[in-house]
């Protein structure tokens, strides 16, 4: 119990810490504090008996935040991947678990229109080697944004909003447009909520105790 409990404080300490250092620029703050962010929330995840998947895509996240913190192009490709690798795991978990809702046609009409907008109006702007891996890497994080809200419901479909807020901010810091003060400071703040709100959803989601061995029996011949 005491261990449920002190890592999710663990996680909102090590954000807070990692805001911070954003809003002072104190780097060496952030280089210790982001990387740690994803490892405490798959520890909690498990802990808290989540699914394999749900801490393989937390993993995958820890993977491209570590990637990320590198200013090359290399690993800015690798990083991308690293996450893609993670919605890969959230969009079959998802499904696995969750069970579709109302509206599914209203967001799938909406998110559409958001990815074709977004892809379309950053184009011209991105790097041409960029172009294809961003908007094959955009497709991927709606279809795990619009999975989560109808498959998990509100709260992971907030956290899949915040995520792909929090990666269009990356996108248009690339593609060169004007930003918001602080740009990093949204991004984490954006992106840290995000990655909770999915795991506090994928979390909620599971079957009860006695649902799951029900569904057990009624499977096994």
């Amino acid at each position: 119990m005491r261990a449920s409990r002190a890592l999710p404080a663990a996680f909102v300490l090590a954000a807070v810490l990692d805001l911070v250092s954003l809003v002072v620029g104190f780097r060496a703050g952030h280089l210790v504090a982001k990387p740690l962010l994803m490892p405490l929330l798959a520890a909690f995840a498990a802990r808290a008996g989540g699914p394999r998947l749900l801490v393989a895509a937390l993993l995958c996240g820890w993977g491209g935040d570590v990637l990320l913190l590198s200013d090359t192009d290399p690993a800015f490709m690798a990083g991308m991947a690293s996450f893609a690798a993670g919605h890969v795991c959230y969009l079959v978990l998802f499904r696995r678990h969750g069970s579709p809702r109302a509206r599914a046609g209203l967001l799938a009409v909406g998110y559409a229109v958001a990815l074709v907008a977004l892809v379309v109006l950053l184009w011209p702007g991105l790097p041409a080697g960029l172009r294809v891996p961003v908007a094959g890497y955009s497709t991927l994080l709606t279809a795990m944004a619009y999975t989560a809200a109808t498959r998990l419901g509100p709260v992971a479909g907030l956290g899949g909003a915040l995520f792909m807020l929090s990666d269009t901010l990356i996108a248009t810091g690339v593609a060169g447009w004007p930003q918001l003060p602080g740009p990093d400071f949204w991004i984490m703040l954006t992106y840290a909520a995000a990655q909770f709100l999915l795991v506090r959803g994928a979390l909620d989601a599971r079957p009860a105790p006695a649902a799951a061995y029900r569904e057990v029996r009624s499977t096994t011949p």
